[in-house]
């Protein structure tokens, strides 16, 4: 009964995506001499020949890449402080920064868009960037913080006592402790930029859209729902990717989290 039960459950999830991917090399519109029906790569080329579709894909890939550096480098020293130093209302600032990213975003659309055209930052992925830094760095903290309060202190004493620096101790020991944790936070903050579209809308007008927004873009009167379904494919290649390289780290990470 139990296989059944996730036999079926693995069927429902995984349905949705099969018929993406077969529609992906399906020609759902009949262009030049492709007649409607075909099967073959021809969507794909399609989308890897538009300008847009490929600035969109490179657009994704650096603003996610952006976010998710700036959150492991500030929120690891963060992280470290909350842990292992102790200060009037520093659990509740923990706390009013988780709750600060469960607000709705469409709540600072709007000053956060004036801020940024103010500074130019509308219609670039940098800037893209920085709002979901803003967002996603109370997990990234949060995360970390818990992992390096496992650490005993004794661990840090130890590499100080030892001639360490500050630096020294961080990266030739701390992060390879940590590793997991690391692991972990890099894969949530680049789930929550890469499928975030709210500020994805409203930052980028005319320019600097990402892979959301250019998929969006693709739905008119008359859609090719395979060229939709093949750019939507391209657009899970890096998650993929992304859980392929830290895999060891997030079963370690979420291992220990338990």
């Amino acid at each position: 009964m139990r296989v059944l039960a996730l036999a079926g459950l693995a069927v429902f999830i995984l349905l949705p995506l099969a018929q993406a991917v077969i529609l992906s090399f399906t020609a759902t519109l009949p262009a030049g001499e492709v007649a409607e029906g075909t099967i073959g790569l021809m969507n794909y080329h399609r989308v890897l020949a538009a300008p847009e579709l490929r600035a969109a894909m490179v657009n994704s890939v650096v603003y996610v890449s952006l976010n998710v550096t700036l959150c492991i480098a500030v929120g690891l020293p963060a992280a470290y402080g909350l842990a292992r130093y102790r200060f009037a209302g520093d659990r509740h600032f923990l706390l009013a920064i988780l709750v600060f990213r469960v607000t709705p975003p469409v709540v600072l659309s709007l000053p956060i868009f004036i801020l940024f055209s103010q500074f130019g930052l509308v219609n670039s992925p940098a800037g893209i960037a920085l709002v979901h830094c803003l967002f996603n760095l109370p997990i990234a903290i949060w995360i970390l913080e818990s992992f390096i309060r496992a650490v005993p202190s004794e661990f840090d004493e130890t590499a100080f006592l030892d001639g360490h620096s500050g630096l020294s101790f961080f990266f030739r020991h701390l992060i390879p402790q940590i590793a997991p944790g690391i692991g972990v936070a890099a894969f949530f903050c680049f789930i929550f930029s890469w499928v975030e579209v709210v500020f994805a809308r409203i930052l980028t007008v005319t320019g600097g859209k990402p892979i959301t927004m250019a998929i969006q873009a693709m739905f008119s009167f008359r859609t090719d729902i395979g060229m939709v379904m093949a750019m939507t494919c391209l657009s899970l290649l890096p998650g993929v990717a992304m859980i392929w390289f830290v895999r060891n780290h997030l079963a370690r990470g979420f291992t220990l989290r338990a």
